[in-house]
């Protein structure tokens, strides 16, 4: 048989790297995705044969379908775990006042790389990995988002990157069930702080000790998903040395269950009504 094959991106540093290692020396293959080739190409030639670097900007849907491609190749025609780990703060703040003109004198848009990186990729991702993992000889294969502690409270110090990982807790709940029908199990880690390149280095040698997150936390995370084939949909927090499995809230009343858990049909005739 050969070795299962996983597609993660942000490879080259933090958490990428961490479950990179891990599961080579699992005796996975790994196509490392990352937008730092220096890091990246210096990662994989120390990891060998097992790796395969691949320079990919995830904001570009062409590199990442080249990524997927040469994945899926490489691999023997197979791909067993897509880890959508690639995540940047945010680009500008919505909540400063640093507006830029045009040459009529309108504020120019806002910069949003991090929806870009952190939730538009990860979407074009699952597509594409959703793809190749139809064509496995077993069909089916396992998707982890990166989502973070952010997804389920508030970082008001960086509102867009906030909203982009609440948005992938709702990705992950709403199409895990789905995905899970054709043998694809997507699940998110929404990590508290874990010391990776996102924090300058610096401040990273003054954050509090005891309030760090330990990679092996994250590990322990990923071995949990690639376990068990009946998780589908959950989003866990890491925290600490800890797995907490975090639930949707609860409903206020009936009619908010029944829409949320009986209106699928109405839905369905609705979307295949023509649109006027």
């Amino acid at each position: 048989m050969s070795q299962p094959v996983a597609v993660i991106t942000g490879a080259s540093s933090g958490m990428g790297l961490a479950v990179t290692k891990h599961l080579v020396a699992q005796g996975w293959r790994v196509a490392m995705a990352d937008i730092d080739e220096n890091s990246g190409r210096k990662v994989s030639t120390q990891l060998g044969d097992q790796v395969l670097f691949c320079l990919t900007d995830v904001t570009s849907y062409s590199q990442q379908a080249s990524l997927f491609e040469k994945a899926f190749s490489w691999g023997g025609g197979r791909l067993d775990l897509f880890a959508a780990n690639a995540g940047i703060a945010d680009t500008q703040f919505l909540h400063e006042n640093n507006y830029h003109y045009d040459e009529k004198g309108l504020p120019l848009p806002l910069n949003l790389k991090a929806m870009d990186v952190n939730l538009t990729a990860v979407i074009q991702g699952v597509w594409l990995f959703k793809h190749y993992a139809r064509q496995n000889k077993i069909p089916g294969g396992k998707v982890v988002v990166t989502s973070s502690s952010a997804g389920l409270y508030s970082m008001q110090t960086n509102p867009i990157y906030t909203a982009s990982k609440h948005a992938l807790v709702g990705l992950t709940r709403a199409l895990g069930p789905i995905l899970q029908q054709q043998n694809i199990q997507l699940n998110a880690i929404c990590p508290a702080f874990v010391p990776t390149a996102l924090c300058p280095k610096d401040m990273l040698d003054r954050f509090p000790k005891e309030h760090i997150t330990p990679m092996s936390t994250v590990i322990k995370a990923y071995d949990t998903f690639l376990e068990d084939n009946t998780l589908c949909g959950q989003t866990v927090e890491l925290s600490l040395d800890k797995l907490y499995f975090r639930t949707k809230p609860d409903y206020p009343n009936e009619s908010q269950r029944w829409l949320g858990e009986e209106s699928a049909s109405f839905w369905e005739e609705a979307y295949k009504a023509p649109i006027s």
